[in-house]
């Protein structure tokens, strides 16, 4: 008898259990919902959606002005607009991986998410995070943790979209 005994406590010592006796409080929604009122901070609305009004205003007139800095120096319409894309994209990388983006998004908000500044963001930020873990099973396997569910849903709606408008609508380009 006192071996089985030993044995289950020797397994709550090996793996760090520790018997306690707790009381369960069964709460209802009105109850838990006034407590996760009070456990959560108010947050200022007017100011955030102020923040990320003009900041996320303020990403778009940087892309807008390299769109015409890029048909000055002579590019197409739709060169200028991939230039523009390039260009937003490695900024953004470059601020994140010096950490400068991430004190703008703190401030900004959804300002920072909307344009696609966001997903440039999101795709570094994991990269940057598990770059300790090696280049493979770290850099490479979290950099899309993210942004990978919205490249693939963003890339099959478009395949769809594409074969819907090539056998119904003619397909004519």
């Amino acid at each position: 008898m006192l071996i089985p005994i030993f044995f289950v406590l020797n397994i709550f010592f090996c793996f760090g259990l520790k018997y306690t006796e707790r009381k369960v409080v069964i709460l209802d929604n009105k109850q838990y919902d006034k407590k996760v009122k009070d456990a959560s901070p108010n947050s200022p609305l007017l100011k955030n959606c102020v923040c990320a009004f003009v900041i996320g205003g303020l990403i778009c007139l940087i892309g807008e002005g390299l769109f015409t800095l890029f048909s000055y120096l002579g590019q197409g319409e739709k060169e200028s607009a991939a230039w523009v894309c390039v260009s937003l994209i490695s900024l953004t990388a470059a601020l994140t991986g010096i950490g400068v983006f991430d004190v703008i998004a703190k401030h900004a908000g959804a300002g920072t998410v909307v344009p696609i500044t966001g997903f440039a963001n999101s795709v570094v930020s994991p990269a940057i995070e598990y770059q300790t873990e090696g280049r493979i099973m770290g850099t490479a396997v979290k950099m899309f943790t993210i942004a990978g569910p919205v490249i693939v849903y963003g890339c099959s709606a478009a395949s769809i979209y594409g074969l819907i408008y090539y056998f119904f609508l003619g397909g004519n380009v």
